[in-house]
């Protein structure tokens, strides 16, 4: 996608006005209001194997990563975290999608990533999952 080849580091925003932060923790991922925080800041990088995906490096220098554990058990949606893999796999790759001005995220296997609202328990919390929202 042609937005991403020009930016080495960008902010990911949702429509609520938040964005997407890697949290001191160096595990998980939140949102927050304060886009110019040193959290809120992702370095792209492109992958050998796919022209079509990104990945997303935290300021921690770990990997935006898609997780096969359930954020809670009985509820929809895995976690999102930030790791620091032996190896680069397909779960640190995302595909981003423009939809006019707004890009979803969506892993090799099509799941979403998704920045949930403030209901609970998804309240704050980045989960992926099968429903683009």
């Amino acid at each position: 996608m042609e937005i991403f080849e020009k930016a080495s580091v960008v902010r990911l925003c949702r429509h609520h006005d938040k964005f997407l932060v890697a949290n001191d923790d160096q595990e998980t991922i939140g949102q927050d209001r304060d886009g110019s925080s040193r959290n809120a800041r992702w370095a792209r990088e492109f992958p050998e194997s796919s022209s079509f995906h990104i990945r997303l490096k935290s300021c921690h220098g770990k990997y935006l990563t898609a997780s096969n554990m359930l954020f809670l058990i009985g509820l929809r949606g895995k976690r999102v975290l930030q790791t620091l893999p032996r190896r680069l796999t397909s779960s640190v790759e995302w595909e981003p999608l423009s939809e006019g001005v707004q890009v979803r995220f969506k892993t090799r296997y099509g799941q979403y990533l998704r920045a949930n609202g403030r209901f609970p328990p998804w309240m704050g919390h980045i989960t992926h999952d099968n429903i683009p929202h």
